[in-house]
């Protein structure tokens, strides 16, 4: 696909929150990524297996330098090796500050491009986080030019844009947010999810020559959560994309 088509819609505009979102925004963010709830845990056991699937390259303990993309609570912290050099990007200090894991932590950065030129990281991972991303084809590109030679891309995402995933939080997290706040979980669903999981998928196989997948579900079309793992950043085509974008 050309790189015009690709990335016309980009980067995305985020619909704006009303006062009565705002207010219960981070806390429901936090309670979301840490369970907080019977139906919000039953939600994280589903996750958990993007949590797996990103570790498996590190399951025998081998340290590799990691960079995860929007690290949050830092809840992918306890899948990986204690060992491993792993840095993080997380604008909302608020989420990670409170977390026993911060220790684990080597750097902390607000945005991708804070880290300082020429660093290299073994694997760039990301759960839940593609989806949320407005300048997506900017940081995936970003992400390419980081990787260490050999190096690994590895996200896991929601099905967005399938209708497995739709009645999936139709039926559970938006039942128990109408329940705790007597709102619409759709509004927030619509201001966080910018990006599709097949827009997410197109973006990733523009950057990178080598992209495997597995589906926490049938196929595709049929999931609740997808995973990817990619390689072989096509390097021309990250610094072309990044200076057609440059002001």
């Amino acid at each position: 696909m050309a790189a015009n088509n690709l990335f016309g819609s980009f980067p995305k505009e985020r619909l704006p929150l009303s006062p009565e979102y705002a207010a219960i925004y981070l806390k429901h963010y936090r309670n979301s990524r840490e369970g907080n709830s019977k139906v919000l845990s039953m939600a994280k056991r589903a996750e958990s297996w993007m949590h797996r699937k990103l570790a498996e390259d590190v399951k025998s303990g081998l340290p590799k330098s990691t960079l995860e993309i929007g690290a949050g609570t830092l809840n992918q912290l306890p899948y990986e090796p204690q060992s491993a050099p792993y840095d993080i990007i997380e604008p909302f200090h608020e989420l990670y500050q409170p977390s026993p894991s911060l220790a684990r932590v080597r750097n902390i950065y607000d945005d991708i491009r804070d880290i300082p030129a020429g660093t290299q990281y073994e694997r760039i991972t990301s759960v839940a986080v593609l989806e949320h991303i407005c300048n997506l084809p900017e940081v995936i590109a970003l992400s390419g030019l980081l990787l260490a030679e050999g190096g690994q891309f590895r996200a896991g995402i929601p099905s967005e844009g399938t209708i497995l995933w739709r009645l999936g939080w139709k039926s559970t997290t938006a039942l128990a947010f109408k329940r705790r706040y007597g709102l619409d979980y759709e509004v927030l669903m619509k201001h966080e999810h910018v990006n599709s999981a097949k827009e997410i998928e197109d973006v990733l196989r523009y950057f990178f020559a080598e992209v495997r997948g597995s589906v926490f579900g049938l196929a595709r079309s049929l999931s609740f959560y997808q995973f990817y793992a990619c390689a072989k950043p096509r390097r021309a085509e990250c610094l072309g994309y990044l200076q057609s974008t440059s002001p």
